[in-house]
C-alpha cells in the first residue's frame, strides 16, 4: 500500500551531476509539444504525466522557462485559431447569420431555434474541452507556472489560455471577410432564446446557462483585472433588448384595455425575470432587469392602467374587486413609494361618491317639499291627512340628515376593507383616503349639523336594545366623522343645542352613553371642546339636588290641607347653554317674559325666594319654552257625562289651557287675545295652538274657522267633546324642522362668526403675550395653526381682528417693512 501511494505522487527529480547541461532543450520541447497536441485531441491515455512534468521541470532548470512559456502560448494560439475556431464557425448556419441583427421572433423561429441550439451545443463542447485540456496542461506545467508567477507582469498559463480562447474563438470573425464575430452570433442567439421563452416557448436553459457562465469566466484584460465579458458585452445588450421588449409589451397590454390582464401579466413577467436570472443568466442582473421592467412596463403605463375605462380602479372599486386592487397597488408600489397614480384615482372616486351623498341630502328634501305642496293644493277633505302631508317633509329632512351620516359611514367601511385587504394597510394611502373623506364632507355646508343630528337621534332612541359594545362602536363611528369635519366649533354649537333639548325634555336614552360620548369627544378634540358640555351636565345634577331641597322646603312650610303643585326645576348657567335657549331677545327685540297663571306665578315666586335665600346676588330668568307640565282636565259632555284625562303638555300649552279655566263654554278667545294675555312668542304660540286644535287625536281646543293654518283672526274655544281611549294623553308640540331653514342657518352662521371673532382675538393675544414681538406673516401663521383644530379661520377676519386689537391698544405696530407687531402689557 505504501508503494502504491508513492507511485501516485510526482516527485521533483534530484539535481544530479550536470544533468541539466546534458538535456537537450529541443528534444524535450518536442516531446511536450506533441503531448499537448495529444491532450487536445483526447488521446492522452497513453501519456505519462510524470514524465511530462519532469521534462517541463528540466527545461525550467535550464533557465529556458520563459521560452517554454511563450512556446506553449504560441501552440495554444495555433490550436484555437486553426482547429477550435473552424469547428465553431462551421456550426454557425446561414440562418443565424441572417438573423444576427434581429432578436425578435420571426417566421422561421423553429429553424433558427434548431440552428441556435446546434451552435450553442458546439460552443459549450468547445469551451468545456478547452477548460479540461488546460487544466491537464496546467498540471504538467505547474513548476513553470510557479517560477513564471514571480514575474508579476505575466499571468499563469491557464489564464493566458482563457484569454486566447476569448481572442481567437469568441472574437473571431465568422468568415474571413465578415465584420460579424462569433461573440455577436452567441449574443444574438442567447437573446433569441430568451425572447422565445418570453413568448411562452420552452428552451434549453442549460445550454444558454453554460454559455453565460463562459462569459462570466472571461475578462476584458488578460490579467483578470478588468470587467467580465458578461458585464461589458452581454448584459448591456440583454438590458437594451429587454427595454425594447417591455416598451412593446406595455403598448400591447394597453391596447387590450384590461387592467386585470395588465396586472396579471406584469406580475408574471416579474417572476419570470427573477427565475431567468436564477437559472439562465446571473444573479447580479436581477436588480437591473427588474429596474428595466419597472421603468418600461410599469412606471410608464401605470397611470393609464389605473384610469382604464371599464376595467381600471374606478371599476374595481365599484365592483369590490379586492384582488385586482391589490395587484395594482403592488405594481404601483414598485415604482412609486407614494403610490400617487393609485391615490389620485381612489381619491377621485371617494370624492365623486361623496358628492353624490351630499347631493342626495339636498335634492330629495326638495322633492319631498314639492310633494307636500301638491298635497296642500289637492285640499284633501281629511284634516288628519293634511297634517301628515305637512309633517312629512319635516320628518324627511331629519331622516335624510341621518341617512347622510349612515351613507358616509357605509362608504368609510367599504374603503376600510379596501385599505386593509387590497392596500395592505398602507399608511400613506390611509392619509390620502382620510383627506378625500374630509374634502367631500366639508363640501356639505350642513355637515356639522347633520352629524350632530345623527348623535341626537341615536342618543335619544337609536341605542335602545343595543349592547355596550354596539353603543361604543356607534359612537366611535360618529367620532370618526367628527375627525374629518374642519369646523368643529360649528359642530359644538349644534351638539349643545341638541343636547340641551335631550336633557331638558328628558329624552336621552342613557346618561352613561351621553357621558361616554363626552369622553370620546374629549380624547378626539381636547378639553376645551367639552368644557361647556360638561358644565351642562353639572347644571342638571345640581338642579336635581335643588328640586329635592325645594320639595323638602315646601313639605315643611306649606298648608297641610292644600295639595301643593309638584315642581321640578332646572337651573341653567346662562353662559354654558345655547344662546337661543337663554336669550331674551329675538332679532334685536326684547322678549317680555311669559305671563303665568296665578297658581303658577305663586309657585314661581316661592321657588325664587327659596333659591335666592341660598344664592344671594344671582338672577333667575324663566324659560317657559323649554318646560313641560302634567295637568288634570275635566270634560263635560253634552249628554251630561263627565270625562277626566291627565294631559302631558308643554309649559306654553299649560298656560294657554289655564286661560279657559272657569271660562264660559260658549265663549272663545282670539289668537291675538291669547297672545296678549300670555305674551308667548308668536312663533311658539302658533305651534302650540296647532297641536291643541288641528291634530285630530289631541284636539283639546276648537278653532274657528277650521283650517290648517293659524291666523291672527282665528278664535279658539274649549272642546268638551274631546275623546281618547287613554286616561293619560301626551300632546307633543308640532315639531319645527330639526334641520335649519335658510333663515335659521344665516342666524347660526352670524352667531358663529361672532364667537369665532372672540376666539381669534384670544389666540392672537395669547401668542403675542408669549412671543412679545412678531412679524405679520409669523403672527398669521401661528394664529391659523393654533385655531385649525377648531375651525378654518378666514384670513380676512384674522387681519381685521389684528387691527381691532391695535385700536384697543392690546398690540402696537412697531414697523412697516416688514410689518411687525409688539405686545402691549
Amino acid at each position: 500500500m505504501a508503494a502504491m501511494r508513492a507511485r501516485q505522487k510526482i516527485r521533483a527529480p534530484r539535481r544530479g551531476l550536470n544533468a541539466a547541461q546534458n538535456d537537450n532543450y529541443d528534444s524535450l520541447w518536442g516531446i511536450l509539444s506533441s503531448s499537448l497536441t495529444e491532450i487536445h485531441t483526447k488521446n492522452a491515455s497513453t501519456l505519462s504525466f510524470e514524465e511530462l512534468y519532469r521534462n517541463a521541470y528540466r527545461i525550467v532548470l535550464m533557465t529556458r522557462g520563459p521560452e517554454l512559456y511563450e512556446n506553449v502560448k504560441r501552440q495554444e494560439e495555433n490550436w484555437l485559431r486553426g482547429t477550435v475556431q473552424k469547428r465553431i464557425t462551421d456550426s454557425i448556419s446561414s440562418t443565424l447569420v441572417r438573423a444576427q441583427a434581429a432578436t425578435e421572433i420571426q417566421d422561421q423561429s423553429e429553424e433558427r431555434r434548431a440552428a441556435g441550439e446546434k451552435f450553442l451545443s458546439a460552443f459549450k463542447e468547445a469551451w468545456e474541452d478547452h477548460q479540461l485540456c488546460m487544466s491537464m496542461i496546467t498540471d504538467v506545467l505547474m513548476y513553470m507556472d510557479r517560477i513564471i508567477s514571480q514575474d508579476k507582469s505575466k499571468p499563469s498559463i491557464y489564464v493566458v489560455a482563457m484569454a486566447l480562447f476569448r481572442d481567437y474563438v469568441l472574437r473571431a470573425p465568422i468568415r474571413a471577410d465578415s465584420p460579424t464575430s462569433v461573440a455577436d452570433i452567441l449574443e444574438s442567439t442567447v437573446l433569441f432564446m430568451i425572447s422565445l421563452e418570453r413568448a411562452g416557448h420552452i428552451i434549453e436553459r442549460p445550454l444558454a446557462r453554460h454559455c453565460i457562465s463562459m462569459l462570466e469566466g472571461l475578462y476584458e484584460s488578460e490579467a483578470e483585472e478588468g470587467e467580465k465579458l458578461y458585464i461589458s458585452t452581454f448584459e448591456p445588450a440583454f438590458l437594451k433588448t429587454s427595454k425594447e421588449f417591455y416598451q412593446a409589451e406595455g403598448r400591447r397590454l394597453l391596447e387590450i384595455g384590461d387592467s386585470t390582464t395588465f396586472c396579471r401579466i406584469s406580475s408574471q413577467r416579474i417572476v419570470e425575470e427573477q427565475e431567468r436570472c436564477l437559472s439562465t443568466l446571473a444573479l447580479m442582473t436581477e436588480p437591473k432587469i427588474l429596474e428595466v421592467l419597472d421603468n418600461e412596463l410599469i412606471r410608464k403605463n401605470i397611470d393609464e392602467v389605473v384610469k382604464l375605462e371599464g376595467t381600471g380602479v374606478k371599476h374595481m372599486l365599484d365592483h369590490n374587486l379586492l384582488e385586482g386592487l391589490r395587484n395594482i397597488y403592488q405594481l404601483n408600489a414598485r415604482v412609486d413609494p407614494k403610490k400617487e397614480s393609485l391615490a389620485r384615482a381612489v381619491n377621485k372616486q371617494i370624492v365623486e361618491l361623496g358628492k353624490e351623498i351630499n347631493a342626495s341630502s339636498v335634492v330629495i328634501p326638495q322633492t319631498a317639499t314639492v310633494t307636500a305642496t301638491a298635497t296642500r293644493e289637492a285640499k284633501e277633505a281629511s284634516t288628519e291627512k293634511k297634517e301628515k302631508g305637512k309633517e312629512k317633509p319635516v320628518n324627511q329632512q331629519t331622516v335624510l340628515a341621518i341617512q347622510w351620516v349612515d351613507d358616509i359611514l357605509a362608504l368609510k367601511r367599504q374603503f376600510d376593507i379596501v385599505w386593509e385587504q387590497s392596500f395592505l394597510s398602507d399608511q400613506g394611502l390611509q392619509s390620502s383616503i382620510m383627506g378625500s373623506f374630509s374634502d367631500f364632507i366639508n363640501l356639505n355646508p350642513r355637515s356639522s349639523e347633520y352629524l350632530s343630528l345623527f348623535f341626537d337621534e341615536n342618543l335619544k332612541k337609536g341605542i335602545k336594545g343595543k349592547t355596550e359594545s354596539e353603543v361604543d362602536a356607534l359612537l366611535d363611528n360618529g367620532i370618526t366623522l367628527l375627525r374629518y369635519i374642519k369646523d368643529k366649533d360649528l359642530f359644538e354649537t349644534y351638539y349643545k343645542k341638541h343636547l340641551s333639548r335631550r336633557l331638558l325634555m328628558k329624552r336621552s336614552a342613557s346618561t352613561d352613553a351621553e357621558r361616554q360620548m363626552i369622553s370620546k369627544m374629549k380624547m378626539e378634540v381636547g378639553n376645551q371642546f367639552t368644557t361647556r358640555i360638561e358644565a351642562m351636565f353639572k347644571d342638571m345634577t345640581v338642579s336635581e339636588d335643588l328640586t329635592a331641597g325645594y320639595k323638602s322646603h315646601i313639605a315643611r312650610s306649606a298648608d297641610p290641607d292644600r295639595k301643593p303643585v309638584d315642581l321640578e326645576i332646572n337651573v341653567l348657567t346662562s353662559t354654558m347653554w345655547p344662546m337661543e335657549i337663554m336669550a331674551n331677545t329675538k332679532e334685536g327685540v326684547v322678549q317680555l317674559p311669559c305671563i303665568f297663571p296665578r297658581e303658577i306665578e305663586g309657585l314661581k315666586q316661592s321657588f325664587e325666594k327659596f333659591y335666592l335665600d341660598k344664592h344671594s346676588g344671582r338672577k333667575l330668568s324663566w324659560q317657559a319654552g323649554m318646560g313641560t307640565a302634567d295637568i288634570r282636565m275635566t270634560f263635560k259632555r253634552s249628554n251630561g257625562k263627565v270625562q277626566r284625562h291627565e294631559l302631558n303638555v308643554s309649559t306654553y300649552m299649560m298656560v294657554i289651557l289655564l286661560l279657559f279655566n272657569d271660562f264660559p263654554d260658549d265663549e272663545s278667545l282670539s289668537f291675538e287675545e291669547i297672545e296678549e294675555r300670555t305674551r308667548i312668542p308668536k312663533h311658539d304660540l302658533i305651534r302650540n295652538l296647532q297641536s291643541l286644535s288641528l291634530v285630530s287625536k289631541t284636539r283639546i281646543l276648537k278653532k274657528a274657522p277650521m283650517s290648517k293654518e293659524v291666523k291672527p283672526t282665528d278664535r279658539f274655544s274649549f272642546n268638551h267633546e274631546f275623546q281618547s281611549s287613554f286616561v293619560k294623553v301626551r300632546i307633543g308640540v308640532v315639531a319645527g324642522a330639526k334641520v335649519e331653514d335658510q333663515e335659521q342657518r344665516k342666524d347660526t352662521e352670524k352667531k358663529q362668526a361672532e364667537e369665532r371673532g372672540g376666539s381669534i382675538e384670544a389666540a392672537i393675544v395669547r401668542i403675542m403675550k408669549q412671543r412679545k414681538k412678531l412679524t405679520h406673516s409669523q403672527l398669521m401663521t401661528e394664529t391659523l395653526t393654533q385655531l385649525s383644530t377648531r375651525f378654518v379661520p378666514d384670513v380676512a377676519m384674522v387681519k381685521k381682528r389684528i387691527e381691532s386689537l391695535i385700536d384697543r391698544e392690546y398690540m402696537e405696530r412697531l414697523s412697516e417693512e416688514p410689518p411687525t407687531y409688539g405686545y402691549v402689557a
